[in-house]
């Protein structure tokens, strides 16, 4: 059985950093493409991040380009998050989840929706205040 597990979330002011992890465990971890997602209340789900099987490729959409950086560690099924000049709107709750196929290249947050991306955790609250 496959299981997803984002942690690291937490409260922070404005400009401070936090970096989540996210474990996936049941599957062969290096065979997927991997994304951060969040979701503020009351908004679409965005992803914000990828990273292809061998952490090779990564690519962030402009409303995290320079702030965030996204890792991962195949020996530990663990991919990372790296969050830093945190803003307010940044608020929202953080997923990850795994794709057999999603390149991970400019556009990709406009795809998201195209690709197999499942296994999603319970997902790690993120809370930016001003």
């Amino acid at each position: 059985q496959v299981q997803a597990e984002e942690s690291g979330g937490g409260s922070v002011q404005a400009g401070g950093s936090l970096k989540l992890s996210c474990i996936i465990d049941g599957l062969t971890f290096r065979d997927y493409a991997l994304g951060w997602f969040r979701q503020a209340p009351g908004q679409v789900r965005e992803g914000i991040s990828c990273i292809s099987w061998s952490g090779a490729s990564t690519y962030y959409p402009d409303s995290v380009k320079g702030r965030f950086t996204v890792t991962r560690d195949n020996a530990k099924n663990t991919m990372y998050l790296e969050m830093n000049g945190l803003k307010s709107e940044d608020t929202a709750t953080y997923y990850c989840a795994a794709a057999t196929f999603a390149p991970c290249v400019p556009g990709w947050e406009t795809k998201v929706g195209e690709y197999d991306y499942k296994y999603w955790g319970q997902g790690t609250q993120v809370t930016v205040s001003s």
